[in-house]
């Protein structure tokens, strides 16, 4: 019970704060500026996440993997993460949904030495499957931690 008011206070102030985030460009990715480097955002994000009783399952470091080829991609770091009770509901309603699933966001230095967060759309992921209705509740859940952990990791 306790954490399921959780879950629904977090739903609640997800969606307040996603109003005053980047919007979903034509591609469906929705991307930030960071005023921390790229290793302290996707810390940031890894700590709120794990507070917030996330699972997180891989911590994919691109710009390590380049170094080790001698090239040099700059700071570039793919977060893979998610909570079974929200994305089971959608691979119950579309198996393919687990192609997408569990979800992403890269934090990466671009050209100018600025931090960036990207990640796609949960709506714009998933709404292209046949069996995900485009107001299935844990579109709403998805959309709103992606947007309050990324907005607080970019503080």
């Amino acid at each position: 019970m306790k954490r399921s008011l959780f879950a629904a206070g977090l739903f609640a102030a997800s969606l307040a704060m996603a109003a005053t985030t980047a919007s979903a460009g034509d591609n469906g990715l929705i991307s930030k500026t960071s005023a921390q480097g790229v290793t302290e955002t996707v810390d940031a994000m890894v700590s709120a996440m794990e507070g917030a009783g996330l699972t997180i399952f891989a911590r994919v470091d691109h710009g390590a993997g380049a170094m080790s080829i001698e090239e040099d991609i700059g700071a570039s770091q793919l977060l893979i993460f998610g909570n079974p009770k929200v994305g089971t509901p959608a691979i119950k309603d579309d198996p393919v949904s687990g192609l997408f699933l569990p979800l992403k966001v890269l934090v990466y230095e671009d050209g100018m030495g600025g931090t960036k967060i990207v990640y796609e759309d949960p709506a714009a992921m998933l709404g292209k499957l046949g069996g995900v209705s485009e107001d299935a509740a844990y579109l709403g859940v998805m959309t709103g931690a992606l947007a309050r952990f990324t907005d607080m990791a970019g503080q």
